[in-house]
């Protein structure tokens, strides 16, 4: 296993911000329970009062955790899930947030993924991550490109551009760990996304074309696509929603498979569908699945933030 100190270090002691005499709640389900022991030993050395509760897996990313974990997460201080799937689009999560609860989910890490991702440069992907978060929260229309094909136009009108910069130390915040990225929830979109990985299924060999209309996934082919919808479309139409759109910050994230570190490449562009009610959008419903564009051209309001794959927000003055 990959030396964790410094990682573990980073997320207990910078990004939450942990303090003595906080009560401090650590979810893990079976395959995840290493990695929460070395959060909930670096928390208690922090001289918190840190717990340690083990969860089954949960069926899908955004199904809802048990009643009783539900309501730890809001009696409690600080949170931290490194769990096989995601807890961040659950209404419990939203509820602990809005409770003043502040913590980090960590879907599907690894050990490896951690120590490396959280080796960021953290000063300079946080800059990135405001400097997209605010493009996005000023933009009305956005457009993204691939040359695989990916050619998707974005509402955003109203909604608000969010960063996760890491920065988790006030009352009430949320962000994934590994971080690095800027995100919104869109009010709609049209187009085709051709995705090289998709949650939870990964890299998909043979590439996977999703079509958008009205605001919907309707319809995918090739690879890993098929699969995909059929998961999304287990929860009805507010399964297929447009959740997300979200630019990828971090420079030491690399292509695994893992969709919570390969949204958070630099250069790649990420949408995702069902649940948006928890970053700023309308729609409850207990899944949330990501899909990863590569080489992606991004433009939000006529201004690129992305050019194939490359960041160039600096280079406009951002």
């Amino acid at each position: 296993m990959p030396e964790l100190g410094p990682a573990v270090s980073t997320v207990i002691r910078r990004c939450l911000a942990v303090k003595g005499g906080e009560e401090v709640l650590v979810i893990v389900d079976p395959a995840t329970r290493a990695i929460g022991e070395s959060l909930r030993g670096e928390a208690s050395d922090a001289s918190a009062d840190a717990v340690l509760t083990v969860m089954d897996e949960r069926a899908t990313d955004g199904t809802e955790p048990p009643r009783a974990i539900a309501a730890a997460l809001q009696a409690c201080d600080v949170y931290i899930a490194p769990t096989s799937r995601s807890l961040s689009h659950t209404m419990a999560r939203k509820r602990a947030s809005e409770a003043g609860a502040r913590g980090a989910t960590m879907p599907g890490v690894t050990a490896d993924m951690l120590a490396r991702a959280m080796a960021v440069n953290f000063d300079l992907m946080a800059a990135r991550s405001r400097a997209v978060a605010a493009v996005l929260d000023a933009g009305n229309v956005a457009r993204v490109a691939c040359p695989r094909g990916s050619d998707l136009t974005l509402d955003l009108a109203g909604r608000q551009g969010i960063a996760d910069d890491g920065d988790l130390s006030a009352p009430g915040a949320f962000g994934n760990l590994p971080c690095g990225e800027g995100f919104i929830a869109p009010l709609s979109g049209e187009g085709r996304v051709i995705a090289a990985t998709l949650a939870p299924l990964g890299i998909s060999e043979e590439a996977a074309a999703l079509t958008v209309r009205e605001g919907r996934i309707v319809d995918a082919e090739g690879g890993a696509g098929p699969e995909f919808l059929k998961l999304l479309q287990v929860h009805g139409p507010d399964g297929t929603n447009l959740a997300e759109l979200g630019v990828g910050t971090n420079d030491r994230a690399r292509l695994t498979g893992s969709v919570l570190e390969d949204e958070k490449i630099l250069g790649t562009v990420h949408v995702a569908f069902g649940a948006s009610a928890g970053i700023g959008g309308t729609v409850s419903v207990p899944i949330h699945l990501d899909v990863v564009i590569l080489d992606a051209t991004l433009e939000v309001d006529g201004r690129k933030v992305l050019e194939a794959g490359r960041y160039v927000l600096d280079e406009q003055g951002a």
